[in-house]
């Protein structure tokens, strides 16, 4: 599905006349002059080197649309931006932050989502070994109190199990 996104995205920017170096030395120009104008093509001359730039981080946590989503809000602000020197490069490297921050995001969301589902797991089995021993539900106290966390974060634990099976009520948790 996302690569026919992507596919699609560059069928669409293949339909736009390339930009060669003279017309955007003459577009930075005017560009620079006040001349707004000029500022869709601007931007549009630089879609296929931002989807370049996108398709380098492919695989690394992110679907190619969202990489190329990134990399065109890069190129939006280096041209909103733009004041003098080169702005492809100015393009690239807002791109190249912006692609990375939004992988590091991705991969902190995913670590914490790991390490929830662990504590899910751990009150799971911690609750079901204190119901046999005391022969009922522990209460959110007790289980506090053996998990060594406050009753606060049971109950966030507990809510997330809920919330996951209401979402999903063949999903194991």
């Amino acid at each position: 599905m996302h690569d026919d996104v992507y596919q699609l995205y560059l069928e669409e920017i293949a339909a736009i006349r390339p930009m060669d170096a003279e017309e955007e030395t003459q577009l930075l120009t005017r560009f620079k002059d006040g001349d707004t104008t000029v500022r869709s093509r601007l931007m549009e001359g630089y879609l296929p080197f931002l989807a370049e730039i996108a398709k380098t981080y492919e695989n690394q946590g992110l679907p190619l649309g969202d990489l190329v989503q990134e990399a065109n809000v890069a190129l939006i602000m280096a041209v909103d931006q733009y004041q003098e020197g080169d702005l492809k490069e100015q393009v690239k490297s807002l791109a190249e932050e912006m692609i990375k921050a939004a992988l590091e995001e991705q991969g902190l969301e995913v670590k914490v989502e790991e390490e929830m589902l662990a504590r899910v797991n751990v009150l799971k089995e911690v609750s079901k070994r204190m119901a046999e021993e005391l022969g009922r539900e522990a209460t959110v106290t007790e289980l506090a109190e053996k998990m060594k966390m406050t009753e606060d974060e049971i109950k966030d634990i507990m809510k997330l199990t809920l919330d996951a099976m209401s979402v999903s009520p063949d999903a194991e948790v």
